[in-house]
């Protein structure tokens, strides 16, 4: 009992030494090797915040040899439900000037939708619309949102960018001007209000 009372007191002035030596230590190296640190907007071109409209419109091609939206997945339960609900299909749909499929595309719709709604044709849309022609060629807009098909116009958010639309903001309205029940063919006007610098 001698032994361990003596042996106690030594350990316990031991490990606090220790802990002491390594607190020091994780505190002197998380103060020198930060992982954030302030940055000038100015360092990031970022200068007076505007607004822009843009006007395009978006090809829906779900029928042919080379389709721009196909399935890629359905819930056993999918062919059984009047609003296809569990279903997600991927696109790669033409941005037009005009709303003929022959008018000069500006860029590509890219990602996918998923039926969402088990009551309403309401998809669930995650896209990015990247620009390949005139001053926003190279940039693209992040698109998140609720899209129920159905109403004459529908909004959704835009979350972000890259390119011109750095730190951007804002919003898409979807007005479908055709669709083609039997092929699932679509033509949708966007008009998109954009905040960025």
């Amino acid at each position: 009992m001698t032994k361990k009372s003596k042996t106690l007191p030594l350990l316990d002035s031991t490990f606090h030494i220790s802990l002491t030596i390594f607190f020091f230590t994780i505190h002197a190296t998380a103060k020198s090797s930060t992982c954030s640190e302030d940055t000038s907007p100015l360092s990031l071109g970022i200068k007076q915040e505007k607004l822009s409209h843009l006007h395009f419109f978006f090809h829906d091609i779900a029928s042919g040899p080379n389709p721009t939206s196909i399935w890629v997945a359905r819930a056993p339960t999918s062919s059984k439900s009047p609003t296809l609900f569990g279903s997600v299909s991927m696109i790669d749909d033409a941005l037009t000037i005009g709303p003929k499929r022959s008018s000069k595309v500006v860029g590509r719709a890219q990602g996918f939708y998923a039926s969402a709604s088990q009551s309403e044709n309401a998809l669930m849309v995650t896209m990015n619309l990247a620009f390949t022609e005139g001053k926003f060629n190279g940039s693209s807009l992040t698109v998140v949102g609720r899209n129920p098909v159905v109403e004459a116009v529908r909004e959704m958010p835009i979350i972000g960018g890259s390119g011109v639309f750095r730190f951007s903001r804002g919003y898409v309205q979807a007005k479908t001007l055709r669709f083609n029940a039997t092929t699932g063919d679509a033509v949708v006007e966007y008009n998109v209000f954009v905040f960025h610098y």
